[in-house]
């Protein structure tokens, strides 16, 4: 891609050339293309990102059409990264995609080798899965941000950015925290919610006013375990999440 293709005019007084060229060359992987992640890949391509792996098993439902940015009536049924490819290739036709329509758990962590990747986003909501990607990612030596709990929210200002050891309200992040110094890892950059998740009906939200447990991978689209979503939240959480990743790459130029 070219540098000073119009398509990133907007974006070099801020990064400069050699930022674009970095952000350009950048290969990034994001696991699960839901309420966030969905939103991660599109502001990482309209923001230069050339190369991207977009991971998740799931097809486009009815439900999701309340907050996923590829859910549209006209696509239901579709492979997530079918339609999510589709959509980044049509942002920008030069991006290079790479589609794995797998669940990632330790069955299926052999298709990924993550010395690929420039930085990985866990944007996936199990518990299993995200230590695992957490691990291979600090095994590779490749920079990753979490995403923590957005369902049973309605602040969409409430989110933050830190370390997951200093976060606090979230009960996602409680039991990421607890698995993750099992797993002797000191430190993750994570977005979570300093708001408290509502609560009012407790049977329908395993991701809010309880945590995911690693059973939450049987059936990820169960009605009765699947948590409320506001249209306006998870969307937030994950342009913050591509804020971090695109600053972090442009400003660690070699």
């Amino acid at each position: 891609m070219n540098v000073k293709d119009e398509r990133f005019s907007r974006l070099i007084p801020i990064f400069g050339e050699e930022g674009i060229e970095k952000l350009n060359k950048s290969h990034v992987a994001v696991f699960g293309i839901g309420g966030v992640g969905g939103f991660v890949c599109e502001a990482l391509v309209r923001g230069g990102i050339g190369e991207i792996t977009i991971v998740d098993h799931d097809t486009v439902a009815e439900s999701n059409l309340n907050r996923q940015i590829i859910a549209l009536s006209s696509n239901i049924g579709e492979q997530k990264t079918t339609v999510m490819k589709e959509r980044l290739l049509s942002i920008n036709p030069d991006v290079i995609v790479h589609e794995k329509p797998v669940f990632y758990l330790p069955e299926t962590a052999d298709k990924f080798d993550f010395s690929d990747f420039d930085y990985v986003v866990d944007a996936v909501d199990t518990v299993t899965a995200k230590k695992l990607i957490i691990l291979r990612c600090k095994e590779a030596g490749v920079p990753v941000i979490s995403s923590m709990g957005t369902g049973n929210k309605t602040d969409a200002s409430a989110f933050r950015v830190a370390d997951i050891f200093s976060t606090k309200v979230c009960p996602l992040a409680k039991v990421m925290r607890h698995e993750l110094k099992k797993l002797n890892i000191d430190s993750l950059k994570v977005v979570y919610s300093e708001e408290e998740p509502k609560t009012q009906n407790r049977s329908r939200t395993p991701f809010g006013s309880q945590a995911p447990t690693d059973t939450d991978s049987t059936n990820l689209s169960n009605k009765k375990t699947a948590p409320a979503s506001a249209s306006f939240v998870p969307g937030v959480a994950g342009l913050i999440i591509a804020g971090e990743v695109i600053k972090d790459l442009s400003y660690s130029i070699v």
